[in-house]
């Protein structure tokens, strides 16, 4: 075989790797090709991230993150706090406190929380080189795309009941935003993808417990995605079939073992299909809380008086680990998770807030999650992951029977979203500067220097240092 032959077949290998044509899509992504509807959901995505981490950022989960960085020997703000770090620091901290509340952004079809991972290292590399809005908007979108279209690719009920979806989405979906935020070639932004491949992580051991692993694998996934784009930015070179080789990740953990084809921006973009809690509990029991909610605005319950409450969801609801656990309860997280809890709390309080979990072990919801029964419905498990629906089903002494059903999710809206963004910000960071910061994200599209939003972002005495 000559030697010209040989070159030739060898770019046609490399154009057939998934990370190189990924690599090609993401750098060749035109900012005008951009929707006001996306650039218009991404600023909503970064007002309720900012939210989140706000009301997080004094969490135990989220003090130990902010305790691991080198306060002061970095540029990067950790969000509600006095402390500048290094951006793998910060990024770290923000990614926890963001997840801190389990009231992150969903994108269902990957299974993932993508602004957790895709807007700390974004926001983190905007504070160490001047970075306009525009840049910052379409590199956030690739993220939340490349998220999206891997899970899609990998993320099954049986995966999810082992491993993490957003371990393994993260990595990838922050180092596809952090490659174009950083105008990485298409050869350098496929060994971001490959090395991040390498990167991924994750078991789902933890929602038996409660156990805090959840937050930290966000702030890893994120930390790892940003340290990948800058080693390819350095250089490193990663494995184009990393991917979709015989090894790769999508060959490994799909139970076909075979790679299916990943297409970006074929459609509708990823970024669409998020949406935003209305409760802070797991996504799978979003919507059987909400059906709770509804009935209990309609009768005031007297615990007593229910016999049992059958919940009805879709397959991956019911097989998510953590969710269909009737208790008891040791710790905050292990109750966000399970459906019992929620759809008990929800029917004794007729709503699901913070508040609802202060008192793990009161004796009336517990024998009252312990009535609840989840299962399998055929009909919502056809129609996951375009919908999440779910129906709930109170049995009375005496024979009557109540019962709402919702085809999916009702998300929360702009409204709530802004008030809880403007209540948990003033807190954290006096109204003043809350208004100013939810200012700069409704103008984000205009901005010439987003690394000037973080620095709102920073606790009073830490702005007025700077000043």
């Amino acid at each position: 075989m000559s030697s010209s032959v040989a070159l030739a077949e060898a770019r046609t290998t490399r154009s057939a790797a998934l990370s190189v044509l990924m690599g090609s899509a993401i750098a060749a992504k035109r900012e005008g090709d951009i929707s006001v509807a996306a650039r218009d959901k991404l600023k909503v995505c970064l007002l309720d991230f900012l939210a989140c981490a706000f009301e997080a950022h004094t969490l135990p989960w989220a003090r130990q993150a902010q305790g691991l960085a080198a306060a002061g020997a970095g540029p990067c703000s950790i969000i509600g706090t006095s402390v500048k770090a290094p951006a793998v620091d910060a990024v770290f901290a923000n990614s926890v406190a963001g997840h801190g509340l389990v009231r992150e952004d969903m994108h269902t079809g990957s299974v993932s929380h993508l602004g957790i991972v895709v807007l700390p290292p974004l926001l983190a590399l905007a504070q160490q080189r001047r970075v306009d809005g525009r840049s910052f908007i379409t590199a956030a979108i690739v993220g939340y795309e490349v998220g999206g279209r891997i899970g899609r690719a990998i993320v099954t009920p049986e995966f999810a009941r082992s491993f993490r979806p957003t371990g393994f989405t993260g990595p990838l979906a922050a180092a596809a935003a952090c490659s174009r935020l950083l105008g990485l070639d298409e050869a350098a932004t496929a060994s971001a993808l490959s090395l991040a491949a390498n990167f991924v992580g994750g078991q789902n051991q933890w929602p038996h417990t409660g156990g805090d692993e959840m937050f930290f694998e966000a702030g890893v996934a994120a930390r790892n995605g940003l340290t990948a784009a800058q080693l390819a930015a350095l250089g490193a070179y990663g494995s184009e079939k990393a991917l979709d080789g015989e090894a790769g990740l999508l060959t490994a953990y799909r139970p076909d073992h075979k790679a299916p084809e990943v297409r970006l921006f074929d459609g509708e973009p990823e970024i669409m299909s998020v949406f935003f809690k209305p409760v802070p509990v797991c996504n799978f029991a979003q919507t059987p809380c909400l059906a709770a909610v509804a009935l209990a605005k309609d009768k005031r319950f007297d615990p007593s008086e229910i016999v049992s409450v059958d919940v009805s969801a879709s397959r991956a609801a019911k097989a998510y680990p953590g969710c269909d656990y009737p208790g008891p309860f040791a710790r905050v997280l292990q109750a966000k998770m399970s459906i019992h809890y929620a759809v008990a709390s929800a029917l004794l309080r007729g709503s699901v807030d913070e508040a609802s979990y202060l008192k793990l072990d009161d004796p009336a919801l517990l024998a009252l999650a312990a009535k609840v029964t989840v299962k399998a419905g055929d009909d919502f498990t056809a129609a996951f992951p375009a919908k999440q629906g779910a129906e709930v089903t109170v049995r009375l002494k005496y024979g009557r029977v109540l019962s709402h059903r919702l085809q999916d999710v009702i998300p929360a809206d702009l409204d709530l979203i802004r008030r809880r963004f403007r209540a948990a910000a003033a807190n954290a960071i006096g109204a003043d500067a809350a208004r100013a910061l939810e200012a700069a994200v409704d103008d984000l599209d205009r901005s010439t220097d987003v690394g000037a939003l973080m620095q709102l972002a920073l606790a009073p005495a830490a702005r007025a240092g700077a000043a």
